[in-house]
């Protein structure tokens, strides 16, 4: 490695020319000995004095070569034969070379738990090396190409910033931003001081379960039957007691009073039943934000709609879930699901489905992915984001600190 001072190339070792070639010439023209690499001596100049300053520069690139490297160019006595040399063997246009590069671009994968920053470096890498045999890209292929290349846990946010443009097209700033912005929101996370808590569905212990219904029709118990069902894979629970065996009309046990998470149910079909549901990974809540129930955060990083108050569900079926775990590792079950329908402002209505009953959440929670799922498109801009399907504005609401919310009440 050549270095003085602040001044420090990087050993060529064949891979990446173009970055050491740069190195060396900007360390030439730090250290006044550029001229050898036009390969003419300049009129001012005697003979020695060029010959010395040509061999410094000389020493100075053959320095910043591995033995394996060096031994190819060993025969050339001028920087300007060297460099010469050099472009010839590593920064010809091959169509060999470009596979390599083109297939090491498309193979590109940021590990899960990589730097943003050493892996952007990496994709410039590729595809400046990719410009200089010929191969452009504009800056929405690159912008996409970036996004394609994140792991499956930032699934999330690429479906995020792909509905965040109203123009349709991406620019490689804007998706590197949001994806940093995204990196140190969950580095904060992962210190316990953020505004945010990560949380990740975990399974029940159900693959016995699945192995056991290889071959048949799954049965995601979801009846509400006033009646009193005795369909088999069912569990009815009493909503007083959690006893099983009965419904809450039937306890005998005192009442309880209704809780600041939930209520007593007033409609007793909606009954305990076992789920073998799928559970959910990567869910991302926001959830130390001041308190109001009529509120709803529209979040780009959970993967579902939840909620804990029952009181905002128009459909419900009480059921095992599953759980989330939040940062400190404490566990919060879902114990139901259903639908919410939200009464907006404008006198319309946003239809939530699917939407995870967990109590000791404090938040109502809007999942950006979960509205792609059911066809609404979500942008974001100006402090401001809506929720659209086809030319129709659903819903829109406004950012509050680093927040996007939603207000209305629950029909």
């Amino acid at each position: 490695m050549a270095e003085e001072g602040k001044g420090k190339i990087e050993k060529f070792n064949g891979m990446n020319f173009q970055w050491w070639k740069m190195q060396v010439e900007d360390y030439l023209y730090q250290k006044d000995l550029y001229l050898p690499l036009v390969g003419e001596k300049p009129e001012a100049m005697n003979a020695s004095e060029w010959a010395i300053l040509d061999r410094k520069a000389l020493a100075t690139v053959r320095l910043s070569l591995t033995p394996q490297v060096a031994f190819n160019i060993s025969k050339e006595k001028t920087t300007a034969a060297v460099m010469k040399a050099l472009e010839k063997l590593y920064e010809k246009p091959s169509a060999s070379n470009k596979v390599f590069l083109m297939k090491k671009l498309f193979n590109m994968r940021m590990s899960e738990n990589g730097s943003v920053v050493d892996h952007l470096n990496d994709f410039n890498g590729v595809t400046n090396q990719l410009e200089s045999v010929g191969i452009n890209f504009d800056d929405e292929i690159r912008a996409l190409l970036f996004l394609c290349s994140l792991p499956d846990s930032w699934n999330n946010l690429v479906t995020t910033v792909s509905n965040s443009t109203i123009s349709g097209t991406l620019t490689l700033n804007d998706v590197v931003s949001s994806v940093m912005n995204d990196e140190m929101r969950r580095k904060t996370i992962g210190d316990g001081i953020s505004s945010s808590t990560a949380l990740s569905v975990e399974s029940r212990g159900r693959q016995n379960n699945k192995q056991n219904n290889r071959g048949r029709s799954p049965t995601r118990g979801r009846s509400k039957s006033r009646g009193k069902s005795k369909s088999k894979g069912r569990t009815i629970v009493c909503w007083n007691c959690n006893k099983e065996g009965h419904k809450k009309n039937d306890c005998t046990e005192p009442k309880k009073k209704k809780g600041a998470g939930g209520r007593q149910g007033d409609d007793e079909g909606a009954n305990m039943v076992s789920s073998n549901e799928r559970t959910y990974d990567d869910l991302c809540l926001s959830a130390t934000v001041d308190d109001n129930s009529k509120v709803w955060y529209v979040d780009s990083g959970a993967s579902i709609h939840c909620t804990p108050h029952m009181d905002c569900f128009s459909d419900y079926v009480h059921g095992d879930y599953g759980h989330v775990t939040v940062g400190n590792g404490y566990r919060c079950s879902i114990v139901g699901k259903g639908k919410v329908k939200i009464k907006l402002s404008n006198g319309g209505t946003l239809i939530l489905n699917d939407v995870r009953h967990i109590p000791e959440l404090q938040k109502n929670l809007i999942s950006v992915s979960g509205l792609d799922r059911e066809g609404y498109f979500v942008a974001f801009g100006e402090k401001q984001w809506k929720v659209t399907k086809g030319s129709m504005v659903v819903a829109r609401g406004e950012r509050v600190g680093t927040l996007y919310t939603l207000s209305g009440w629950d029909i």
